[in-house]
């Protein structure tokens, strides 16, 4: 009785440990030359703007996106997998500039701000969703830039799923405390 009690939480401690290695965050993959973009089937570096990855626990490679729009709308539309491990997006304000983003400084979409529904445009010269880990430098390029921050689960379907459209302009957040300078990094 004790050797089959013994048995039963040897699995259930194993089982934990398992259930935690599943759970954690798979790291993101860097940028490269191999990259190209799931819709539009081109090289992901050769569009100026964020671009994004969402690792699938089907696929061993990520599903690499020529803008953060496009990784967006991946994780909208219901056509497309479900077995989402992690999303990624290029983190803006850690960007050497907007033609070069960096094949390195990703941010978790699901923890970045979006500045959405101002003029800046992403690869295929769409309007963007500009991604930032940090939420004031989201403020500063929202400044710069025009839009609105939100954070991923506040991103606007219609704006993400507008085909090409020029995305409608939208209200300043009276909420949101003002800042100044330079959108990269914290002031």
């Amino acid at each position: 009785m004790r050797r089959a009690f013994a048995v039963i939480v040897l699995g259930l401690a194993l089982a934990g440990c398992n259930s935690e290695k599943a759970a954690e965050t798979p790291k993101p993959f860097a940028l490269t030359e191999q990259a190209m973009g799931h819709y539009c089937g081109m090289n992901v570096l050769e569009h100026p703007g964020p671009k994004g990855q969402i690792i699938l626990q089907s696929r061993i490679d990520p599903v690499w996106f020529s803008s953060a729009r496009d990784t967006l709308a991946f994780t909208m539309l219901p056509e497309e997998p479900k077995d989402i491990l992690a999303v990624y997006v290029s983190d803006m304000g850690k960007a050497p500039s907007w033609e070069k983003p960096g094949a390195d400084n990703w941010v978790e979409a699901r923890k970045a701000w979006f500045v959405v529904g101002g003029s800046a445009r992403g690869g295929m010269g769409v309007p963007e969703a500009a991604p930032f880990s940090d939420r004031v430098a989201a403020e500063r390029f929202a400044k710069e830039k025009g839009g609105l921050v939100v954070a991923f689960a506040d991103v606007p379907r219609d704006q993400v799923l507008a085909a090409g459209l020029q995305a409608p302009p939208m209200a300043e957040d009276p909420s949101a405390p003002a800042a100044h300078g330079a959108y990269g990094g914290p002031p």
